[in-house]
């Protein structure tokens, strides 16, 4: 298909209907065009279409402006939980009729140990303030990374987890407590409400490039099968 008849907007959209990215499964293609709004974070929308002048009493329209953060590339590496970079600017003085100076506000970080009990494994992880108070409303570690959508999680170690954890969940990995039954059997039982298919499972949170890769080396195993037959 020739791109270049067609806006670049599209252009990614237009890829995956030809050659490989065409035969990727159809549930990854569905996650993929499944684009939601992320939760906002750095702003409140008003919630509103109208509202009255405190001064006049008429009716004003409101409008919602997103602030959109900037995700340097170490955000992929940690859980920062929607925080990203702030870029705005200031005044000299607090002055409005002074010069300006562009500024840009960055989340604290904190680098914490979490503990996954699906894993059973302890992950140095660095965080906002914001990700702890996200884990404790979502009752645990485990529970946030499951229940987080892709576009709130923002992070590729995020739903790397995400993936080996659904993985194990699919697969009901004796290797978790082996020598404990009870407690593996209770692990399960807590998550199993977020239990997908193992052959789902192993796309989930890879990305376009790792899927089509993925794919290549899946039919390539079909044609050596086929061929030594």
């Amino acid at each position: 298909m020739p791109l270049h008849k067609y806006p670049p907007a599209i252009w990614d959209t237009l890829k995956l209907k030809e050659g490989i990215y065409a035969r990727l499964p159809e549930h990854f293609l569905r996650s993929l065009k499944a684009k939601q709004k992320p939760c906002a974070v750095h702003w409140k929308p008003h919630g509103l279409k109208f509202k009255l002048n405190s001064t006049s009493g008429q009716r004003e329209r409101v409008q919602d402006v997103a602030v959109v953060p900037y995700f340097p590339p170490q955000a992929n590496k940690g859980l920062w939980g929607g925080e990203g970079w702030i870029v705005g600017y200031r005044y000299a003085n607090n002055d409005k009729l002074s010069t300006r100076y562009k500024k840009i506000w960055k989340p604290q970080l904190f680098s914490r140990k979490l503990y996954s009990e699906i894993l059973d494994k302890t992950f140095t992880i660095t965080v906002t303030m914001r990700t702890l108070d996200l884990i404790d409303a979502a009752y645990g570690f485990d529970f946030y990374i499951l229940k987080t959508p892709k576009e709130d999680l923002n992070s590729k170690f995020g739903m790397d987890l995400k993936r080996a954890m659904l993985l194990r969940l699919a697969s009901r990995d004796p290797n978790l407590h082996p020598n404990d039954q009870s407690k593996r059997q209770q692990i399960y039982d807590k998550y199993k409400g977020f239990e997908i298919q193992k052959e789902e499972a192993e796309w989930v949170g890879l990305t376009l490039a790792e899927a089509v890769e993925k794919q290549r080396q899946l039919e390539k195993k079909v044609f050596l099968i086929f061929t030594f037959l």
